[in-house]
């Protein structure tokens, strides 16, 4: 099987995965896939799960968004953030998701967008912890 290199890139660290066979991720228009051979793209991420396999073995991260950037040679994910599924503290992102749920339960005008969008994070850090 054919492999290329991904490097997933937030503002304060540099995770090198290496050669991988296969990167899902959640595209802003829905959830794609990369394997070797992919054709060069930029595009944007939205909330959700990014599924890595390599050596036959799948692992996944919880990101929050940002951009993928495709290249012959390897794939760079630029993201706000990214936590491997077995670094997701479960409590504290119990706890995030009571919080975000208190914050849409009260629809005070502006704040409710942001409110909506720290509920649909921690409900993905969840999901993904459990993976």
């Amino acid at each position: 099987m054919s492999v290329f290199t991904l490097e997933i890139v937030t503002p304060t660290r540099i995770l090198e995965a290496g050669e991988v066979s296969y990167v899902r991720c959640p595209g802003t228009d829905g959830s794609f896939g990369v394997m070797s051979g992919h054709r060069e793209a930029v595009i944007g991420l939205d909330v959700g799960e990014i599924k890595v396999t390599q050596g036959g073995k799948d692992s996944f991260y919880a990101t929050s968004g940002g951009f993928a950037e495709i290249t012959k040679e390897k794939v760079q994910l630029l993201v706000e953030t990214v936590e491997k599924a077995d670094e997701i503290d479960s409590s504290r992102a119990e706890a995030s998701l009571t919080r975000a749920k208190g914050l849409v339960s009260r629809r005070d005008g502006s704040d409710s967008k942001r409110a909506e969008s720290a509920l649909f994070r921690a409900v993905n850090r969840l999901r993904v912890s459990k993976r």
